[in-house]
């Protein structure tokens, strides 16, 4: 592993803030409520496989600069973490296609005990051509609204990821709103913003 990414506790933590909340497809021994701070949770990655298309793209989530954001971080036993990492480096680095996440080590705070651990988190990565962080509320429920890939609908995502929210007892006010925007939204779908052209095969977040 390039990065020293076990917590000095000795074990791996995964800071999960989207997809991995209610998917996260790997062995953990206990998930818990977690803050990380200096990044925020934010649709800001165009999808053009897992939800979306690239004629009809979706949007994905990411930690995006600045605030503060809410989610759960999954404790891995140490001996775990090689293939661990690996599953998640497929699932969000894959080999030959765009690079929309940094692997970071990062900060947060176990919301149940108080302790401070180091938890691997994959960061937005703003200089690729996927990322699009200036989108209005507006055009964002508007893409969300009409995105569909492999992975099922892009309201999907968006409605399980503020269900496992609520769960936690977390409200995220930006999803709420693009939420309640998306019934307007799919009636003008075609109104959000062009996305950069790429080859059919390029591999995103999910």
């Amino acid at each position: 592993m390039s990065l020293p990414t076990l917590d000095p506790d000795g074990h791996l933590y995964v800071f999960a803030y989207g997809s991995l909340m209610w998917r996260p497809g790997f062995v953990h021994v206990s998930a818990h409520p977690a803050l990380l701070r200096g990044f925020h949770r934010r649709f800001c990655l165009w999808s053009h496989r897992y939800r979306g298309t690239p004629e009809a793209p979706g949007l994905v989530l990411g930690l995006d600069r600045g605030g503060a954001c809410r989610g759960l971080a999954y404790r891995v036993p140490g001996a775990e973490a090689p293939e661990v990492l690996a599953y998640l480096d497929d699932r969000e680095l894959p080999d030959g296609a765009e690079t929309v996440y940094h692997r970071r080590l990062v900060p947060v705070r176990l919301l149940d005990s108080g302790r401070r651990v180091r938890a691997v988190a994959y960061v937005a990565n703003r200089g690729c051509r996927l990322y699009c962080g200036r989108l209005t509320p507006e055009a964002v429920a508007a893409a969300i609204a009409r995105g569909r890939g492999q992975m099922g609908t892009n309201r999907e995502y968006l409605l399980n990821t503020l269900a496992h929210l609520e769960a936690l007892g977390v409200r995220d006010v930006g999803l709420d709103r693009i939420a309640a925007l998306l019934a307007p939204a799919a009636g003008r779908a075609g109104g959000a913003a062009a996305p950069p052209p790429l080859a059919a095969a390029t591999q995103d977040s999910r």
